[in-house]
C-alpha cells in the first residue's frame, strides 16, 4: 500500500484513469463492432455510415494514449478496405 501522501494520490488518480480508459476502450470496441456487423448483413450503406463514425472513436482512443497511434490506423484502414470491397 502507498505510504506517502503523493503515492497515495497517484494511486487514486490511477483508479480514476483506468475507468475513464476502460470507458474509451469500450466504446471503440462498440463502433468496430457496429461496423463489422454491417459488413456482415451486407449493407454496404450502414456499414459506410458506421464506419463514418467510428473512424474518429478510434482516432479519438489514440489521441487519448488508449490505442497506440498505428493500431488505431491500421483498424480503420482494414474496416475501409472490407466496406469498399462490399458490392453494391
Amino acid at each position: 500500500m502507498a505510504n506517502t501522501k503523493s503515492a497515495k494520490k497517484a494511486a487514486r488518480q490511477a483508479v480514476r484513469r483506468t475507468e475513464v480508459n476502460k470507458a474509451r476502450t469500450t466504446r471503440a470496441r462498440t463502433a468496430v463492432r457496429s461496423v463489422e456487423e454491417a459488413i456482415k448483413a451486407g449493407d454496404k450503406d450502414a456499414a459506410s455510415k458506421a464506419l463514418r463514425s467510428a473512424a474518429p472513436i478510434l482516432a479519438r482512443t489514440a489521441q487519448k494514449g488508449v490505442l497506440h497511434k498505428k493500431t488505431a490506423s491500421r483498424k480503420v484502414s482494414r474496416l475501409s478496405a472490407r466496406v469498399k470491397s462490399m458490392a453494391q
